[in-house]
Order: structure tokens, then C-alpha cells, then sequence
């Protein structure tokens, strides 16, 4: 038996952010939707002395060939070491036979991917189809591939970014702009993005809540995707509670690593509540938007479902394209 080896070097040639790694996106939720997906929950690890933290994630779709398991690192010190924060691998088995087919050496590429295209396919199920103008907390890798993302499903002809920092939020711009091909502008807090995008994106790490529910205004969609793990919180209780519709990826993710704990141990939304999830509003099974002055709010902590579809879309592509190093085993 052969396996696959694809580096990371050879993922980013083979894999863009396109629409295509967004209809990846699209039929891992659809598959969640409809209930084709066996998904477990996530194992993950908490790493304290070491400032550090490795999550395993994994799922079955019935009618994809494949199944991943990834192992996803974030070692929040190493950037002192001159290294990367995050890390990890997929590891791609045949969903008939269970025999290894491909081992995906990405140090976290895919997992970025998928995160970015999700938040494009939230956008297009759940933002208004005339919204111009996106804004971002944040400045890292996500807030960057997320507006990328959301220029393939919208129109956008300008960008607000707030980060913690002047000197990053001003490279950011500075990139992007060049980038996109649009404007981006730089607003001194969070509260000025929030009150006048459109679309917005949280992409923190962060442990306290950035937005507010005063700020969010009519007509608005925000899609939340920093937070993935208890001690995370980017968004106010109330926020959640004020939204027209609240969307998730995983309801009982959202619970237990996402936005939705803080909001229901604040009491500001009910434990027992139903909670539309985004498959369902893929496969047409829930609504999103109904109105143009609804509020939508789409909580993203990231799902195996995403993992397999990537790796699964990835592996194709690689074969066609005939690259990477067949091992014997």
C-alpha cells in the first residue's frame, strides 16, 4: 500500500482561497445539515506551562471518499523562538477501507483555509447581497484571509480594521489595501468598526468581549470565529441576545468552546433554546435572513465536517495535478 505525502509548500500551490475551497465549505455544512455527517466532539488540549494548546478534530460525510483526522497545535510562545505559533497535519483515510491514503503536512494551511471559507459561505447564506462595507477586529493571519474570503461572495469597496496595536492595524491596511484592491482604513476602536461596517469579522484570541449589543445595527451580519475554547469570548452576552438570528456551526460547539456559553451563563439567551445551525440554512432546512434590517450573528468554532471536506478537496486536486511523494507502507 502507497501513501501520499503532500508538504505544506505544495498544499499552497495546489489549494487557493477560491470559490472552490468555498463550495468545500458549503457541502461539509450541507452534509451536517442533512445528518450524513458522524461527527465527535473536540478533543482538546489545554497546555498551561507552555502557553499552548492542541486540538484533534475529525468527522465522516457519507458520499466523500475520504475522512481526515487533524491534529491542529498553537504554541503561543514560539514567535520568542523565531517560530511559527500554530501547526499540524491531516491525516486522510479512505472512507470505505479505513487504510491510509494521504498524510497532508500543511502546518495549519487547510485549517485556515476552511476557517475563511466558512466565514464566506456565512456571509452569503446570512449578510444583505448589496453590503459594500466589511470591517475587522484584528490583524493577524484570519483577518486577512477572512476579507479575502468575503470579497469572493460580495462586492466589497471598502474595509475598517481596529487591532490593539497602531503599528499593526496600519500594516494591515497598508497590505490589504494593495491587496484587495480597495480601500482599508483604520478606525481607533472596535466600537467605530462595528457602528459603521456592514459585515463584521472578530478574529481575536481574545478572553474578554469586544462587541458590544449597543453597537450592532440594523441590517448588519457579524460573524465571530475567534473564539474556540471555554476561556475565549469576543462577544457581549447581550449581543447575542439582541440579534435577529443567531447562527452557529455546531450548536453544541458554540456551547461549550464558542459564544454561546458566555450568553447562556449570563442568562442572556436560554440553554434550552433551539439554535439554528449553518447546515440547516445550507440545505434549506432553517432561514437565515428573512428582512433587510435584520441583524445576523454567526458563531464559527470550527467542525471536523470542515476538515474532511478540505482534505478530501485538496487530495483531488493533488492527484490530478500529480504532486507529491508516494511512500510505500
Amino acid at each position: 500500500m502507497s501513501v501520499l505525502i503532500l508538504t505544506e509548500a505544495e498544499l499552497r500551490r495546489l489549494v487557493p482561497l477560491d470559490l472552490a475551497a468555498v463550495h468545500a465549505a458549503e457541502e461539509a455544512f450541507r452534509a451536517l445539515g442533512e445528518g450524513r455527517a458522524i461527527q465527535p466532539p473536540v478533543l482538546a488540549l489545554e497546555i498551561a506551562p507552555r502557553n499552548a494548546e492542541v486540538d484533534i478534530k475529525t468527522a465522516y460525510i457519507e458520499g466523500i471518499p475520504q475522512l481526515a483526522i487533524k491534529a491542529s497545535s498553537g504554541f503561543f510562545d514560539n514567535p520568542a523562538r523565531g517560530l511559527p505559533s500554530l501547526s499540524g497535519f491531516m491525516a486522510v483515510l479512505s472512507a470505505k477501507t479505513g487504510r491510509m491514503e494521504a498524510v497532508l503536512l500543511d502546518n495549519g494551511y487547510l485549517t485556515d483555509l476552511r476557517t475563511a471559507a466558512a466565514g464566506a459561505l456565512a456571509a452569503r447564506e446570512l449578510a444583505r447581497p448589496d453590503a459594500r462595507i466589511a470591517g475587522v477586529l484584528g490583524t493577524g493571519l484570519q483577518a486577512r484571509l477572512q476579507i479575502e474570503a468575503l470579497k469572493l461572495v460580495r462586492p466589497l469597496e471598502r474595509v475598517l480594521v481596529w487591532g490593539r496595536r497602531a503599528e499593526t492595524a496600519q500594516g494591515y491596511a497598508d497590505e490589504m489595501s494593495q491587496r484587495l484592491g480597495i480601500p482599508v482604513e483604520i478606525r481607533d476602536t472596535a466600537e467605530a468598526v462595528v457602528r459603521e461596517a456592514e459585515i463584521v469579522v472578530s478574529t481575536t484570541p481574545s478572553r474578554e468581549p469586544l462587541v458590544q449589543a449597543d453597537w450592532l445595527q440594523p441590517g448588519q451580519h457579524l460573524t465571530a470565529m475567534g473564539s474556540d475554547a471555554p476561556y475565549k469570548n469576543e462577544i457581549a452576552p447581550g449581543a447575542l441576545a439582541r440579534a435577529t438570528h443567531f447562527v452557529c456551526d455546531l450548536a453544541s460547539q458554540s456551547l461549550a468552546l464558542g459564544e454561546l456559553g458566555p450568553a447562556v451563563a449570563a442568562g442572556a439567551i436560554a440553554e434550552t433554546a433551539q439554535h439554528t445551525e449553518l447546515g440547516a440554512i445550507v440545505c434549506g432546512h432553517a432561514a437565515g435572513r428573512t428582512a433587510d434590517g435584520d441583524i445576523t450573528l454567526c458563531d464559527l468554532t470550527g467542525t471536523g465536517a470542515q476538515d474532511t471536506a478540505i482534505a478530501s478537496h485538496a487530495l483531488k486536486l493533488a492527484r490530478e495535478a500529480k504532486l507529491g511523494q508516494e511512500i510505500e507502507v
